[in-house]
């Protein structure tokens, strides 16, 4: 039974019928699902307009809460007015690939080629986008973490490949099960894309998972993207690159970012390190796709990266206050504990209140929070009912970050939630 094709209306544009499928075709913009941040945002201003007077306790923004540090921004002002630094820097400036391999040199004991195997990025957003385009083609599959940042998987399903999901399940530790992946899929993985620090969970990996990964990758024949955003934000122990591990150099690449760990968001900056033949190939996808990022700003995030004590004050704060937030939560009935890494503490969503409301997933525990406590968290229900708080809140002093904290534990003291 074949289904009729959908078609235009006389109010739509002439082009609506060239939208590209992969983005919804002649049904692009006409789609009415309301996606969760929609739906988070539309809680707060409920919220907002039913109880004027309260503060919203927001646990859900996914950004630091700090500038720059002075350092970094006192560089970025004197290079800034340089001549020499106005034109395009394509593929990235010397200065900052060496920063860069100083980098892991000094923090992982890696030793990189900054000329042959670092590239920077415009962020590491876009480093997911383009490497797709360096090894799918339709049919071919890229296995991905979930939760997790999709836009490697969006890019893939973009050349026509599929995407294999390797839920992170709280039995398996937040570890993806390898031994669930059909031969089938197997066979057709061009790319294994991870996440560790995993963000949303928070676990760490280790050097033996690392070590299957890259027996794994070399026995199938599949390339390994590892996400390192907040590599820097490690809790328990030194941080871990998956370039330390024997053999790794062999089977992929490193993707750094400076937004968690130098508070650097919005500056959009970050590295590409590994195997020089892929970072090459995505060297050349990238010298098609931007002319890279302004000159002045690699300058700058050199600088940073030149300067450990910024990641450490910023990893000291962040510790603190996830720690803070634990024996919070645990005092109100969540059953949580520190995480590994990240600025992000994952904790098992409540299944409904002692009144005898339910709550089907954790999108419905999240409004429920945010409508009746003004305490705003992110739902996960990727692999079982799990609420992302963050502690990037906007909070001056260490006293202030106290009083959050009480206010949080004022709300929900009595808030009769049931897991």
């Amino acid at each position: 039974m074949s289904t009729a094709a959908p078609e235009t209306t006389r109010d739509d544009p002439y082009f609506q019928k060239l939208f590209a499928d992969r983005i919804g075709g002649v049904n692009y913009g006409k789609d009415t699902e309301i996606y969760k941040f929609e739906k988070i945002k539309r809680a707060k201003r409920k919220a907002l307009a039913d109880h004027p007077e309260r503060k919203l306790l927001d646990f859900g923004i996914g950004e630091n809460d700090s500038m720059a540090d002075a350092s970094i921004r006192k560089v970025m002002n004197e290079e800034v007015n340089k001549p020499e630094n106005r034109g395009y820097a394509d593929n990235g400036v010397i200065e900052y690939k060496e920063a860069a391999a100083r980098f892991m040199q000094r923090h992982f004991g890696v030793t990189l080629d900054p000329a042959t195997q670092i590239t920077h990025a415009i962020g590491s957003k876009p480093a997911y986008a383009m490497l797709p385009a360096c090894f799918i083609n339709p049919g071919d599959v890229t296995m991905m973490t979930v939760p997790g940042y999709p836009v490697a998987g969006t890019h893939t399903r973009y050349y026509g490949g599929e995407v294999f999901r390797l839920p992170l399940l709280a039995e398996n530790g937040f570890l993806p099960d390898f031994d669930s992946v059909p031969d089938d899929i197997y066979r057709r993985t061009k790319m294994l894309v991870l996440n560790y620090p995993n963000s949303p969970t928070g676990k760490t990996a280790t050097p033996e998972f690392y070590e299957k990964v890259v027996a794994l990758a070399k026995e199938k024949q599949f390339v390994v993207v590892q996400d390192a955003a907040h590599i820097l934000l490690t809790f328990d122990g030194e941080p871990l690159s998956f370039l330390q591990t024997p053999g790794a150099l062999d089977v992929g690449v490193e993707v750094h970012s400076m937004s968690k760990g130098y508070d650097m968001i919005g500056w959009r900056m970050g590295f590409v390190c590994g195997h020089e033949r892929i970072v090459s190939a995505f060297a050349d996808v990238k010298d098609n796709s931007d002319s890279g990022q302004f000159i002045a700003t690699q300058k700058a995030a050199a600088a940073g990266l030149d300067d450990d004590s910024i990641p450490d004050r910023i990893n000291t704060k962040y510790r603190r206050r996830l720690e803070k937030l634990v024996a919070t939560l645990n005092q109100c009935g969540f059953d949580c504990e520190m995480p590994g890494g990240t600025y992000f503490l994952y904790a098992k969503s409540p299944s409904g209140t002692k009144s005898g409301e339910s709550f089907a997933k954790a999108e419905d525990a999240t409004r429920h929070l945010i409508e009746q406590f003004g305490i705003v968290t992110v739902p996960w229900d990727d692999a079982g009912s799990f609420l992302r708080f963050s502690v990037t809140y906007v909070a001056d002093t260490e006293a202030d970050e106290d009083a959050l904290m009480q206010e949080t534990k004022k709300r929900l003291g009595d808030a009769g939630l049931v897991w």
